[in-house]
């Protein structure tokens, strides 16, 4: 049988509109920052993705600065001077955690820094609280908050005008767009260090040629995920989700469905068995044609357990047997039966060894 991906949190197939809109890219000769006519043209396709990313994550596309990703644009909280110390949610991406407790930012203040949805377990976190011009978040005061969005813009609606945060980041290869392109948004009237010095592009931001086919393919991206979510593709895919929760739960009595009581993207599962490590896990799936992951791409080669798990306050055993299957617009009631069936088919086999 054909393999069966359900990684999508670690990365998303290319959707076609973004793979044309990248062809058509390519032919392009200029430079965006050239002013002939070849160069306006180049630059015409940057400010057009401008627009699509803004109307995405509901920003003004003036307050939209490509990078070369969410890691990249990360950087903000090091690198701008936005804030001399920095809390970071112990529940966050390590490309937000490797920030925790810096003190290089040139500036005043402090920032706070958390996911919006979590990649592991696909909670969704409420934001934080905003009383004059200080957030608020548990015992934790900031001046600045960033948020990360990047498993959330294009599965759950966000706008970042209403969030009131002030640095939002995210990635294209989370909603179909091309690997190696992402985004820093700054709320408009906020002055930032740039990220890289150079030629000034970005708005003197992010210096360096922009990369216009991936940008191309960002933009492409982030228009046919507007539409998708408009249409509601995403609450079939929280369907086929209970679908799956349903038919595991059934047999798997041991296993504990991280999150099940709250609020959390509709594709995202994660599944605990005790004893059974989530790297050995992942190793049979996929032996078996099935694409899973144990935590974060990112982490990818490290056998550690979930730190994200152990900050929701699960051991350090526990957390080492953590496997997240997360589903795609694309993904089939028949992909997700099927993987139901190997998965406790292995299941019984490792309760068996056990006992």
């Amino acid at each position: 049988m054909d393999r069966v991906y359900l990684d999508h949190n670690a990365t998303t197939p290319l959707r076609a509109d973004a793979r044309a809109a990248m062809l058509a890219a390519m032919d392009l000769a200029g430079n965006p920052s050239s002013v002939h006519t070849e160069g306006r043209l180049a630059k015409a396709v940057v400010e057009a993705a401008r627009v699509d990313v803004a109307a995405l994550v509901g920003c003004a596309p003036s307050e939209i600065v490509f990078t070369s990703g969410a890691t990249e644009a990360a950087r903000v909280l090091s690198a701008a001077g936005v804030g001399h110390s920095v809390w970071v949610d112990p529940t966050a991406h390590d490309a937000l955690l490797a920030y925790a407790g810096s003190r290089e930012g040139e500036g005043g203040g402090s920032t706070l820094a958390m996911g919006l949805a979590n990649s592991e377990t696909g909670v969704i976190n409420p934001l934080p609280q905003r009383e004059g011009n200080t957030w608020c978040h548990g015992a934790q005061r900031a001046d600045w908050l960033l948020l990360d969005v990047t498993q959330a813009v294009g599965r759950i609606d966000f706008d970042f005008a209403a969030s009131g945060a002030d640095f939002a980041i995210l990635s294209a290869h989370k909603l179909g767009g091309p690997k190696g392109v992402g985004a820093l948004i700054v709320r408009q009237g906020i002055d930032i260090s740039p990220l890289s010095m150079g030629g000034g592009q970005e708005m003197g931001r992010r210096s360096g040629t922009e990369n216009l086919i991936g940008i191309a393919g960002f933009g492409a991206a982030a228009r046919a995920a507007r539409h998708d979510l408009a249409a509601g593709r995403w609450a079939e895919v929280k369907e086929l989700r209970k679908i799956l929760e349903k038919a595991l739960a059934a047999e798997a009595k041991t296993t504990i469905f991280v999150g099940i009581d709250v609020d959390r993207l509709p594709n995202t599962l994660c599944l605990v068995t005790p004893g059974w490590k989530g790297e050995a896990q992942v190793i049979q799936m996929d032996l078996a044609g099935f694409a899973i992951s144990a935590g974060s791409a990112c982490s990818s080669g490290k056998v550690r357990s979930s730190s994200v798990l152990r900050a929701m306050g699960y051991d350090e055993a526990t957390a080492s047997c953590a496997i997240r299957v997360s589903l795609g617009l694309e993904t089939t009631q028949d992909e997700v039966l099927r993987f139901a069936e190997t998965w406790l088919e292995k299941e019984r086999k490792f309760r068996a060894r056990a006992a």
